[in-house]
């Protein structure tokens, strides 16, 4: 595993930038550099400015206009202490050099920052190859020019990676490495596929959803065992697997990796054995933070993904967490309680329908609801026990 470096105990002091292009609208770059605010957090950087330009398309060379880049640089100038600019949309190797030129500082972009997250919290042998994989496949097209990029050995975000200068950056090279990950990758994979084939004839659900929609705590909760939770992205990305029983009925649940916007391609494709976990599961627990402003869009991202690895037409519960939180934004203490009740009844009323009567609505860390949730889950489970495993569904009764 490429060599990770602690977190600065001292936030790094960050700049954002995003572009608003001919097919978005303000409102979407400014949701998209929330998300990137709160990844920007996750690896220990705090957001002191955000730049926007709208632009038709990226300037090749610079991805921004001259002029927005002489604007940063005299920010910068004028700030004295910025350590870091993220963009939110991917850089080529040579657009960084000539950004990092222009301005005079680190600049990494939204992938970049991705993968030091998961270099960070990546703590088994098949995460950690993962992570490595997805690392060089990123290097691989940016090593023209990335000389600097690769020679940083300050420490801080966006340097959990190969920046060593001792990792020839010479494409044979790189790609004998990739070639020598995915072997290694491809036997932790067959090891990983036995242990799924060794479970026995279980019925398997899995939680899926965007990141920090609750996943863990509601697996916590389910099955009564300790996961790891963080109000952080990408708390899990390892894949954790518990035999829950509810009323003499058995099956396996799994806490999946979180999905997010602009996920990178390599990333996908490195985590294909996590995601392995979805595509064999027999049902989905599809969990959103309905307290979240973006919520639906969230909810979208995960469909697209679940519909690209062959799992969108899985049987699946909507589990909707958060409505404490959403309560909390959505009603004032003038609110009149039969008026609180017609807009949750409407809202659960629309999901009913958009799910097909095939959602929850809980609060995990107030365990609302869960009751109903348990009794949803165990219907499934044992429908699909009739229909797999018929000789074992009568003991489940």
């Amino acid at each position: 595993m490429i060599e990770k470096k602690k977190i600065a105990e001292k936030a790094e002091q960050a700049i954002l930038v995003g572009l608003i292009q001919k097919d978005q609208t303000e409102q979407q770059v400014t949701e998209y550099l929330d998300e990137l605010e709160f990844l920007a957090e996750t690896a220990g950087a705090k957001t002191i400015k955000r730049f926007t330009q709208k632009l038709q398309h990226p300037d090749s060379k610079t991805f921004l206009g001259k002029g927005k880049l002489e604007e940063i640089k005299q920010y910068i100038s004028l700030k004295g202490n910025i350590d870091i600019v993220i963009f939110d949309d991917e850089l080529t190797g040579a657009q960084i050099i000539n950004i990092e030129k222009a301005i005079g500082k680190k600049t990494i972009d939204r992938s970049d920052l991705i993968l030091d997250i998961f270099a960070n919290r990546a703590k088994t042998a098949q995460a950690k190859t993962q992570v490595e994989l997805a690392q060089y496949q990123y290097i691989l097209p940016r090593l023209k020019g990335m000389w600097k990029h690769l020679e940083r050995q300050g420490g801080g975000v966006g340097t959990r990676g190969p920046g060593e200068t001792e990792i020839e950056t010479d494409r044979r090279i790189v790609k004998d490495k990739i070639a020598l990950l995915r072997r290694r990758l491809a036997e932790i994979d067959k090891q990983a596929f036995t242990q799924r084939k060794e479970r026995g004839e279980f019925i398997r659900v899995a939680l899926v959803g965007y990141t920090n929609v609750g996943k863990s705590t509601l697996m916590t909760v389910l099955s009564k065992s300790d996961v790891f939770a963080e109000n952080k992205l990408f708390a899990t990305l390892d894949t954790t697997t518990r035999k829950v029983v509810f009323e003499q009925t058995p099956f396996l649940l799994s806490d999946t990796v979180g999905f997010i916007r602009k996920l990178p391609h390599h990333l996908v494709e490195s985590f294909k054995s996590t995601l392995d976990e979805v595509r064999e599961s027999d049902i989905l627990l599809h969990v959103v933070d309905i307290s979240h402003p973006q919520y639906e869009d969230q909810y979208n991202v995960v469909n697209k993904t679940l519909a690209e690895i062959g799992s969108a037409e899985k049987p699946t519960i909507t589990i909707f967490n958060k409505m404490d939180k959403y309560e909390e934004q959505t009603f004032d203490e003038w609110l009149e309680e039969d008026v609180k009740q017609d807009i949750l009844r409407e809202l659960k009323e629309r999901w009913q329908e958009e799910t097909k009567g095939n959602c929850v609505f809980v609060s995990a860390t107030e365990k609302r609801n869960l009751d109903l949730l348990r009794q949803t889950i165990l219907n499934k489970v044992r429908d699909l026990y009739q229909i797999r495993y018929p000789y074992k569904a009568e003991f489940f009764y």
